[in-house]
């Protein structure tokens, strides 16, 4: 024989000293505590029915506002109205209708503190065990373009603050606070056979609740603040399960909405380091206004051109490293057609990115069943950046500024020619988005060569010029693009005896002066923009 509440209280009233037993029982978290009275208010309907019906027929006394309550007067389910108990209407255009001391009270009173059920009973204040409750959604009206004014009025002051009460107190009150929950509460219903909850059920109902609220306040914040994604709450953005992370031996998942970013049109599923160079890609290609091609390996730049049509950008962008083209991520910001196609086909790569594909191009690329091919669409990207690191996260802003030729120092006695300036600019975008330390060799519209990830300087130019000589280019009237500033003026001296001709750097090295005195003594233009670019 099952031993319940009815048979603990009898024995405890006949044993009093066991009381404390009846106490254990009573807040065990197993022991089911039954809704005698609920408040419903909540602005998405659907899946709603089933549970009122379920509090209906366990006789469970129902309260709720506007639509809510019309929705449950047209299932022939008796509802009172809060303004009823509270006798006060909905004020101010529905912005005050549940703030009141009859709705809180119900709500946040202790039941098993004499005292506060004394005030209770002495206001006629009835205990609401469960609170079913959404918010005005936000998010939706500022992703459809509305006005500030209806963004504002879609601030939810009533709902939020019910949530929270409903949380705090969940020793007494189950607090559903999202559509999404609906499901789960009919089932906990058929479970125990009746509309009763355990405290470990609203214990975790209550985590639910103020990571709704956690969301949806972070959401409000970002509005005024201008930003984009909730990223330092996470794991509530749109999971994506991974084949496995970095390596196969490592998990690894997604957050973030692939959907809204991307129309995968053809190919298998992304990868975490598929993912990684996406947005090493895109982040680089995002500099370019005029028609680019960029090619992505390891998260650096194996080639970037610009060009009259996407063909050519990738021909150029493709010659300057075909061996680290294989198995790299490509993309473009113009349309893929088919002349491009025909020329990008041959190569194996794991991703192409686009703004759109002709129909042509789209036969010529899917011939290659594993190549993925992604339409970009035209999403706001986060301007926070952050990294895990010891026992705490890093964060910082993202490097949004990129200096042009407008931004150009000249500290040199010869001026760089108009296309060394533009082949300077072209270098230092390229520059900022690989990774320190680095040295880029470039033309006007075409990277001849980088050198990345060293630990000297010296290093990664030396790289740079092995590189661009072991693919036939002619460093000669070519430019150079530094993260950082020359401590020495040994890189510069590098530089001009393989060719180049103009330089842009930081500046700001004590011993500035040594590499401008040897350019100004081998006829090297040197511009310094005084911004850094490092990217560890």
């Amino acid at each position: 024989m099952k031993f319940g509440l009815w048979q603990a209280k009898k024995v405890c009233q006949s044993y009093p000293k066991y009381v404390h037993l009846w106490l254990h029982f009573l807040s065990s978290p197993m022991s089911l505590k039954k809704i005698q009275s609920a408040l419903i208010s909540v602005y998405y309907k659907d899946g709603l029915a089933p549970i009122i019906q379920e509090l209906h027929k366990n006789g469970v006394t129902l309260y709720s506002t506007g639509g809510t309550q019309s929705f449950i007067e047209e299932l022939g389910i008796p509802v009172i109205a809060v303004e009823d108990l509270t006798g006060y209407p909905s004020i101010f255009g529905g912005r005050v209708k549940t703030l009141h001391p009859k709705v809180f009270g119900g709500i946040l009173h202790r039941r098993d503190l004499a005292s506060d059920v004394e005030v209770a009973k002495q206001y006629e204040i009835p205990a609401l065990d469960l609170v079913m409750v959404d918010l005005y959604p936000f998010e939706e009206t500022v992703a459809s373009g509305a006005s500030d004014e209806d963004i504002i009025e879609k601030i939810d002051i009533g709902g939020i603050s019910l949530i929270r009460g409903g949380a705090k107190n969940f020793n007494d009150v189950l607090i559903v606070s999202s559509r999404e929950q609906y499901a789960e509460v009919s089932s906990i219903f058929a479970a125990h056979g009746s509309a009763s909850t355990t405290l470990e059920e609203r214990r975790r109902f209550a985590q639910k609740a103020f990571a709704v609220s956690s969301h949806y306040d972070g959401a409000i914040q970002r509005y005024f603040a201008g930003e984009s994604a909730d990223l330092a709450n996470y794991t509530s953005l749109p999971a994506n399960g991974l084949r496995y992370g970095e390596n196969p031996h490592q998990q690894g998942t997604f957050y973030g909405d692939l959907a809204a970013l991307f129309d995968k049109l053809h190919g298998k599923e992304l990868s975490y380091n598929n993912l990684v160079d996406v947005d090493a890609c895109i982040t680089l290609l995002d500099e370019f206004e005029e028609t680019a091609f960029v090619i992505i390996k390891h998260m650096n730049a194996c080639g970037v051109a610009t060009g009259q049509t996407v063909k050519e950008a990738y021909d150029k962008a493709l010659s300057c490293d075909p061996v680290s083209a294989f198995g790299g991520v490509l993309a473009t910001n113009n349309e893929v057609d088919k002349a491009a196609a025909e020329s990008i086909n041959p190569l194996f790569c794991e991703i192409l990115i686009a703004p759109s594909f002709t129909e042509e191009a789209l036969e010529i690329l899917k011939t290659k069943k594993n190549r993925i091919l992604l339409k970009r669409n035209a999403v706001e990207f986060p301007k926070k950046m952050f990294k895990t690191l010891l026992n705490g996260v890093l964060e910082q802003d993202k490097d949004l500024v990129m200096e042009g030729v407008a931004d150009f120092k000249t500290v040199t006695k010869r001026v760089p020619t108009d296309e060394e300036k533009r082949a300077l600019a072209f270098a230092l975008k390229i520059c900022k988005h690989t990774k320190s330390n680095t040295i880029v060799l470039a033309n006007d519209g075409q990277l001849l060569a980088s050198g990345v990830g060293q630990t000297s300087r010296v290093d990664a130019l030396k790289q740079a010029i092995d590189k661009a000589k072991e693919f036939g280019f002619d460093l000669n009237g070519a430019v150079m693009a530094s993260d950082a500033f020359f401590p020495f003026p040994d890189c510069v001296e590098i530089a001009g005896k393989a060719g180049i001709v103009a330089v842009t750097q930081p500046g700001g090295s004590i011993k500035d002066q040594d590499s401008v005195d040897y350019c100004d003594a081998n006829n090297i233009a040197m511009v310094m923009t005084g911004i850094r670019h490092f990217k560890h």
